[in-house]
């Protein structure tokens, strides 16, 4: 049933201890859903802004290098060790696990100094429980290069309980390249639905 009072709410439970709150809140008419704690599921603010304080995402970066990652065609973990932020404390280790079965944009922007010409291919890519993406160069340039960069997004379906991690594989040449820490490396995702 509707109300006219400011602050008032509807109240929404069953037939365990579960609630949930929906409310209308001050001058500025903020809509949320939130749970019997108090924690907002959804808010609507009168711009028709529409947040979910919860959504998974996350965002991470090195703090250091990664030097002289190997050049023996196996596939190595990228590490991440410094949070910008983690929606919903689903970033672990180096490992991201989805809470819920769902379509995440997951992307990856590496910063690789010291590239070696005599490498065969350079693999970076983001695998996930269902698969692996990856974005493959061939690095056949006139002379090693300071450095260079591969980033890329993609669409991954995961169910619950998935993960995605970074890795990074190298066939031939010399194990003398570096994953920089500077801004240029990081891992990112979020869930679309």
């Amino acid at each position: 049933s509707g109300t006219t009072q400011e602050n008032a709410g509807i109240i929404l439970s069953n037939q365990d201890t579960q609630k949930w709150k929906i409310e209308k809140v001050g001058a500025a008419h903020d809509f949320f859903i939130q749970n019997a704690g108090g924690d907002i599921a959804l808010k609507i603010d009168q711009a028709r802004i529409v947040t979910l304080p919860a959504q998974p995402s996350f965002q991470v970066r090195k703090s250091g290098n990664q030097d002289n990652l190997a050049a023996n065609d196996s596939a190595q973990t990228i590490t991440f060790d410094t949070e910008v932020f983690d929606g919903n404390s689903d970033f672990t280790g180096n490992s991201f696990t989805a809470p819920v079965a769902g379509k995440y944009m997951l992307s990856i922007n590496t910063y690789l100094a010291s590239i070696d010409i005599d490498a065969a291919y350079i693999l970076v890519g983001i695998n996930t429980s269902n698969r692996s993406y990856y974005r493959l160069v061939a690095p056949k340039f006139t002379g090693d290069l300071n450095y260079y960069g591969i980033n890329f997004s993609v669409v991954a379906d995961m169910d619950a309980s998935d993960t995605a991690y970074v890795f990074y594989q190298q066939s031939g040449g010399a194990a003398q390249i570096d994953l920089a820490a500077s801004n240029g490396t990081h891992f990112s995702g979020y869930l679309l639905g």
